[in-house]
């Protein structure tokens, strides 16, 4: 491999064809059903397909045998299917996962930025959905096409595209029924819809956490009634509310309490956290937009990594029940709803956790009030198998070529049911999960941008693994 000439390829199609691409493609408010219940009808989903698809169906014309198809499960939203036959002998398999739907738009966006007004600043892209994840199918087919250019073999490759992984993925295990013939059984896995801790190396991600939640209500009165009225007689719906919380979360420290939620750190993980602290610093905590004198709990940097990657923490993401400031009257309110998001361990039992949560929120009730606690589900995390020796040497290898530095490991905080999923059918499979949402990216919030060398660095580093791959001893 002509490491320069790989470098150079990638860095035009990102610079003539990708980043005009991913303009187009933030405009467009693809949000995923979760957000959008009427995707179907909208039709945004189906516009980001079309518009992803123009692009690859032309460029895979240069990659011999390359097919690509649009499929449609009744009621389900699609997937973008690409095969890739490669150039080794056999039916060894790769298979390069990302997904196009969106989050919602959210506010506190700055001024001249916009969820969907796609905007270039130095090199960073601003817009809902670049990096999470709608350059992964642009990276996924550049980087095939780097090896084409030089003539380096690769295994046959697949590239799946879902529209359903900001809602869970509800939708992805049927179709990876209905396509299991034609994906196979992967040895490698390379998914590009993760973080990295900084935009000067090739980091990898090391575990996945998991994920339960749902609302909680609590309903005191049938109607509002004047507050002083009331007020010593009727319980407050919030006073109650936050008491159920304290029956999961110490409130001083953010524990969370019930046992299932908890598990042992692997002493490989705790290891990795310290190396990648050593890497990140107090960027660790200073990349996230603090107001005033907020502290993290500690300064501990590798503890801080490890309360992010696997250690259980809640947030309430919502509320109802509660008028705005300005329209707040004297009223005792009836109600209280909280939107809860507990992010669990890599290896904590989800469905227990959930099971745990309802328990304690609904069990004796508190001053006798209506409680209703309705899940929103419950996904377990993911915590990568060892790496493979020539995958470790691969993945150093490539992160020095693309971005001149050793290559870092870090668990991430957040969830991509797809990857436990694979990890549960293809045990024996090799994970090369990474992306390009750095410090500052606010993936889900206001200002999300993608870093746009960032973005040429990993399709290099992917081209990279897939030639390594394909030249692995056999009996790996």
């Amino acid at each position: 491999m002509d490491v320069k000439a790989l470098n150079q390829f990638t860095t035009q199609i990102w610079d003539d064809e990708i980043t005009p691409a991913l303009v187009d493609y933030i405009r467009i408010p693809a949000k995923s059903p979760a957000f959008d219940p009427d995707w179907a009808t909208s039709g945004f989903i189906d516009q980001a397909v079309e518009h992803m698809v123009g692009w690859a169906r032309a460029k895979i014309a240069d990659l011999p045998g390359a097919t690509l198809e649009v499929v449609r499960l009744e009621g389900r939203t699609p997937v973008i299917f690409i095969e890739a036959p490669g150039t080794l002998q056999g039916d060894d398999t790769v298979l390069l996962y990302g997904h196009l739907d969106k989050q919602p738009e959210m506010t506190g966006w700055s001024e001249g930025l916009g969820p969907w007004e796609p905007v270039i600043r130095d090199d960073r892209l601003y817009g809902r959905g670049g990096a999470d994840d709608g350059y992964a199918i642009y990276a996924s087919v550049t980087a095939l096409l780097a090896l084409q250019a030089q003539g380096i073999r690769r295994a046959r490759c697949v590239v799946l595209i879902e529209a359903c992984e900001e809602s869970g993925s509800f939708d992805l295990p049927y179709y990876v029924d209905h396509l299991a013939p034609r994906i196979g059984a992967p040895s490698l896995v390379i998914c590009l819809d993760s973080g990295c801790g900084n935009y000067d190396q090739l980091w990898l991600t090391t575990s996945l956490r998991g994920m339960t939640g749902g609302k909680l209500t609590v309903q005191v009165l049938e109607e509002g009634v004047h507050s002083g009225d009331a007020s010593g007689v009727a319980p407050d719906s919030f006073r109650l509310i936050r008491a159920l919380l304290s029956r999961v979360e110490d409130e001083k420290t953010g524990r969370i309490l019930p046992e299932v939620c908890s598990v042992e750190i692997p002493a490989d993980r705790v290891r990795q956290a310290k190396v990648a602290g050593q890497a990140l610093g107090e960027e660790a905590w200073r990349k996230f937009p603090w107001a005033g004198d907020t502290m993290p709990p500690t300064r501990d940097i590798p503890e801080l990594i490890l309360n992010r990657t696997w250690r259980p923490q809640l947030t309430v993401i919502g509320a109802g029940g509660l008028p705005q400031p300005g329209d707040a009257g004297n009223v005792l309110r009836p109600s209280t709803t909280l939107a809860l998001s507990l992010r669990l361990p890599p290896t904590a039992d989800a469905a227990a956790a959930e099971q745990a949560f309802t328990e304690a929120f609904t069990a004796d009730p508190p001053q006798g009030a209506r409680v209703t606690y309705e899940s929103a589900g419950a996904s377990s995390g993911w915590n990568a198998p060892p790496l493979a020796p020539w995958l470790e040497a691969a993945v150093q290898r490539a992160s020095q070529a693309t971005f001149g530095r050793e290559a870092a490991l870090m668990g991430e905080g957040g969830s991509i049911p797809f990857i436990g999923m694979l990890g549960e059918k293809f045990p024996d499979a090799q994970f090369v999960i990474t992306g390009v949402l750095g410090p500052h990216s606010n993936a889900h919030g206001p200002n999300e941008f993608i870093h746009l060398p960032t973005g040429q660095k990993v399709t290099a580093a992917a081209a990279l693994i897939l030639a390594d791959h394909a030249a692995r001893p056999k009996e790996i």
